[in-house]
């Protein structure tokens, strides 16, 4: 059967809309992955995006980016696990919510609404999320199990976060301590730094005496950007081997670092000094002061009677540096990790009078009651009242930031559980080496540098809307429990909610097995980062105590952004090494952010955001993706710029016009692919080149996806598909695939433009299924009815390395070069393409060059009556023009001949331009009259007249002095030189 035509309109939203009925109305997608059925397996893992709202620019170009591969994939003869993920807890979630129901605080979540009204409210915000991201992901032609996610919030996804904490307990890699954790008040929970959003804040800088015991009018000068702190000082910090100095300052002796007096002294403060002494830091060890604020926190002087280091001066060789303050630093073990540290080491107690909403407890004395803020300012006056303020100043510095609602995040003492990730740090690098990072920097350097500082992982948050934390406490004894799944739970506590979410399963409780007491959940959930982490095994719903959990397969590939490097990429290794000593994929490959044309993140404050539906609704899905998979290399920021966003829709209405021109001339032709199949015997070499060309980009394509280079695809297909078919083999065969050509050649031609066509759909399948689809059904269903229902249900093409002919292809390099430098000469010299020339002579200045293959190509796309190659040419009238491996001359004598040829050309231009604007089809036949004056012309047109009537498609031509008077048809003129020359025709019955 012949083929059909394609439609001249290009609109890519129509035609998507159309493909994504045809995939719904046949079920595409369940019969392509039935087709999988019995293949290898290729195990995709899907990072979890939030459902927070709609998706972003970075989330479609992620989901695109997956979709490439999987699709890749399939073609390729794989079952393609491809189960979508969907991450439903934490405080993303939460925080959306409070603002919807105007909460402000956990108290107002509990007294206002309830915590089980909260988590519902949670739950219905996430779902109706998960639906709409659904359809936006769909609607990008993003193929996944769409019916059966994978969702953090499901009953047996939170027993897989379950059973990580079991194994982890069972190896002895789950603790429970106090750490100093960066913590949010106005969310009340511990923090990871993973969760952290710098911003650049204008702080207090202040420096301030502290009295040193037994000296009058001596003390110990430290620097503080948090005032906040100082009712929590306990110690000093100093450097062991820096030199210090007690100076006099007017009428006082203070101690500093010797390197930073003159900073302090005199740059900062204005202060004239005298070094009174000089001595190592080791020998302030020891040191008692008297803390700055005895009186107003009374709780310090128990602190001091009961451990004597309280209030003392520590060394710490890490933690003491000469880049700002005063070499002299304050110590606040319950307000810094690092105060945690050498508090720790030295035996200082743990001081934390600030709750976990960021306000002072009873045990902040004076400061009860107040918040941080508040705080700061009647700490400043107590010290200015008490001649403790040596100086007051702001500085501007970064500042962590909670990552959901913006708040100015605090250290505080917190008893938290942790999971001990840090005794597996040396096997996780070593475990990484095996891994293929693409970019390979992002993960044997940057993802090399995270694991070497891994820090133990804190599991628990304080919160609500989270997978719940699996560990009952005796409320009497020390005694816990860890339960690994529901069924345990069961057995412990006799039942079981319906949903195991807070509040709900706290209600169960069972005897202690060591007291009388009562077994009791530890009321916190787990940290989201968790959930996403333990999808290798909770994605596939198992569990502990089941036997499919030893069937959890390491991911062939995952990919995400490059802030996943101390997220998802890290917690996915660190539960795969918790549970099974494994890694967690084979092929990581890690993109960047997406940004405005400046560089600059999008953000709706900053009035630079785009939506992905403003995309595809003027450009349409395919532009898209299109755009996003080759706009930028692994692990580059992708910089958003509508400009190439068109330019890429031009690059594919390129194609589309490819195909439109094949189906035009084959639909004439009534060219049947199944009467005349791809012949190699008889092909000419411009078909060979192109076949040639072909194979070597499937090969191409083929090696830049294995190696997961996944943007060179598209830039493969582009430069196929733009330079090698649509500027090139298309005008090469242009005058074969005329309608009217009766020899074999213009079968031969469309044959091998079919059989190329064809297999292009096939390889740009995985990069632009829309447009793949709608051209298959056009192009190749209707000629071939028995191939496959879609173009997804075909295979990758293979390399068939016989026809990739490298000979052919370095000739046609050199053609193309000749054919460039023969235009440069032409627009020298004045002479329009379409005017033929006499003779282009080639001389080679490189023993490889040869031309064997492609003489008439370069004369007919130079135009050119004769090409010749030769040693050297004496003639120094002609046009020159050097390249690397031969010299072009271009010989521009006008004869007879070629001016017949020219006016002839000038015609035919002028009437296909006219029989365009009149609508008239390839396969119209037309009457053509032509008139001139002149005689000279008059001979010159008949000398040509079989090669015009043949061009333009007319039946009979006849040539006289003036046009016939009438009202039909239509008609034009052209000068050429001094005469006119007038034309006029009349359609014809086809």
């Amino acid at each position: 059967m012949p083929v059909a035509e394609l439609s001249k309109s290009f609109d890519l939203t129509v035609f998507e809309e159309e493909v994504l009925r045809f995939w719904k109305e046949h079920r595409v997608y369940e019969q392509v992955t039935a087709l999988g059925e019995g293949r290898p397996v290729f195990q995709f893992l899907d990072g979890p995006p939030y459902t927070t709202g709609a998706i972003h620019l970075g989330t479609a170009w992620n989901k695109i980016m997956k979709d490439l591969v999987l699709r890749y994939r399939r073609m390729n003869g794989y079952r393609v696990v491809d189960t979508p993920g969907f991450d439903m807890h934490g405080l993303p979630i939460e925080v959306h919510v409070e603002k919807q129901l105007r909460l402000k605080s956990k108290q107002d979540i509990e007294e206002k609404i309830g915590v089980d009204k909260f988590v519902k409210s949670c739950e219905d915000f996430a779902l109706s999320n998960l639906d709409k991201m659904t359809e936006q992901f769909i609607r990008l032609g993003v193929w996944m199990d769409w019916e059966s996610p994978y969702r953090t919030i499901d009953n047996p996804y939170v027993e897989g976060t379950w059973y990580l904490l079991k194994r982890a307990s069972e190896r002895g890699f789950l603790y429970r301590g106090l750490r100093v954790m960066d913590c949010c008040p106005r969310c009340q929970t511990a923090i990871a730094k993973r969760e952290h959003e710098y911003k650049t804040i204008e702080d207090y800088s202040i420096w301030v005496k502290f009295p040193v015991v037994g000296r009058k009018k001596e003390f110990i000068v430290i620097w503080t950007t948090t005032p906040w702190t100082l009712p929590a000082n306990i110690g000093v910090m100093v450097h062991p081997e820096f030199e210090y100095v007690r100076v006099r300052v007017d009428d006082e002796v203070w101690i500093l670092a010797k390197g930073l007096a003159n900073i302090v002294l005199q740059a900062l403060m204005d202060k004239e000094y005298e070094i009174v002494e000089e001595l190592k830091g080791e020998k302030l060890a020891g040191l008692r002061y008297t803390h700055p604020l005895l009186e107003e926190v009374p709780h310090q002087a128990v602190l001091r009677k009961t451990n004597e280091k309280a209030h003392t001066v520590v060394l710490s060789e890490e933690h003491v540096t000469l880049e700002q303050g005063t070499g002299c630093v304050h110590t606040a073990p319950g307000h810094g990790p690092q105060d945690f540290e050498v508090g720790q080491r030295e035996g200082l107690p743990i001081f934390c009078p600030i709750s976990s909403a960021g306000v002072f407890t009873e045990e902040g004395g004076k400061y009860a009651g107040k918040p941080l803020k508040e705080a700061n300012e009647a700490v400043l006056a107590d010290l200015k009242r008490k001649g403790l303020l040596a100086y007051q100043g702001t500085v501007e510095h970064d500042y962590a930031h909670c990552w959901r609602c913006k708040s100015p995040l605090i250290f505080r003492a917190t008893d938290q559980w942790f999971l001990r990730v840090s005794e597996q740090r040396e096997e996780m690098i070593e475990k990484n080496k095996s891994i293929r990072w693409v970019p390979d920097w992002a993960g044997h350097t940057w993802f090399k540098n995270w694991l070497k500082n891994l820090q133990d992982w804190c599991i628990s948050r304080q919160r609500y809307w989270g997978a719940p934390l699996p560990i009952w406490t005796c409320d009497k004894c020390d005694y816990f429990e860890v339960i690994g799944s529901a069924e345990e739970l069961k057995e412990k506590a006799g039942k079981i909610p319906e949903d195991l979410h807070r509040p709900w399963i706290d209600k169960l409780k069972w005897k202690c097995p060591k007291c009388k007491g009562s077994l009791q959940r530890v009321p916190d959930v787990l940290d989201v980062w968790l959930d996403s982490g333990v999808a290798p095994w909770a994605s596939r719903w198992a569990t502990y105590g089941t036997k499919d959990f030893d069937n959890w397969k390491v991911a062939d590939f995952v990919i995400e952004g490059k802030d996943q490097i101390s997220s998802w990429f890290c917690t996915l290794f660190n539960s795969t090494m918790l549970v099974a000593d494994k890694e967690p994929y084979k092929t990581v490959f890690m993109h960047g952010f997406t940004s405005d044309s400046q560089g600059r993140p999008m953000h709706k404050s900053a009035g630079n955001y785009i939506e992905p539906e403003a995309v595809v609704e003027k450009y349409g899905a395919e532009t898209y993706r299109f755009y996003c998979i080759k706009s930028t290399g692994p692990g580059e920021d992708m910089r958003f710029l509508w400009k190439d966003v068109e330019d890429t829709r031009r690059t594919l209405n390129i194609l589309w016009n490819v195909y439109v021109f094949a189906s035009t001339f084959m639909k004439a032709a009534e060219f049947e692919p199944t009467r005349h199949p791809l012949d190699l015997g008889k092909l000419q070499n411009e078909d060979r080149w192109i076949l040639s060309q072909l194979h070597r980009l499937i090969e191409q394509v083929n090696q830049r996806m294995e190696k997961y280079e996944l943007p060179f695809a598209p830039r493969l297909i582009e430069d196929f598909v733009v330079k090698d078919l649509s500027r090139w083999y298309i005008k090469l065969i242009k005058s074969r695939t005329w309608v009217r050509t009766e020899d074999d050649t213009k079968n031969i031609a469309l044959a091998t433009l079919y059989a190329v066509l064809k297999t292009l759909l096939a390889i740009i399948a995985p990069v632009l299924p829309f447009l793949s689809e709608q051209m298959y059904q056009a192009l190749v269903r209707p000629a071939e009815p028995d191939t496959p229902l879609s173009v997804h249900m075909l295979s990758w093409p293979s390399v068939d390395k016989a026809l990739i002919n490298e000979e052919l292809d370095r000739e046609m390099e050199w053609v193309l070069d000749i054919v460039e430098a023969a235009l440069f000469l032409r627009h020298e010299a004045g002479i329009k393409l379409r005017w033929p020339c006499l003779r282009l002579i080639i001389v080679p200045t490189k023993d490889e060059f040869a031309l064997k293959h492609f003489s008439s190509v370069v004369a007919s796309q130079t135009n050119v009556q004769k090409v010749e190659v030769v040693k050297e040419v004496k003639d120094k009238a002609l046009k020159i023009k050097e390249l690397q491996f031969c010299t072009v001359y271009l010989d521009t004598t006008e004869t007879p001949e070629i001016q017949a040829e020219r006016i002839a050309r000038e015609l035919i231009r002028r009437i296909q331009s006219t029989r365009k604007q009149q609508g008239l089809h390839v396969t119209q036949r037309i009457t053509l009259h032509i008139a001139t004056r002149s005689v000279k012309l008059s001979k010159l047109i008949r000398k040509t007249k079989e090669s015009i009537a043949s061009k333009v498609g007319a039946v009979s031509i006849k040539i006289t002095k003036q046009l016939p008077r009438t009202e039909e048809g239509a008609s034009g003129k052209l000068k050429f030189g001094e005469h006119q020359i007038e034309f006029a025709f009349t359609a014809t019955e086809k």
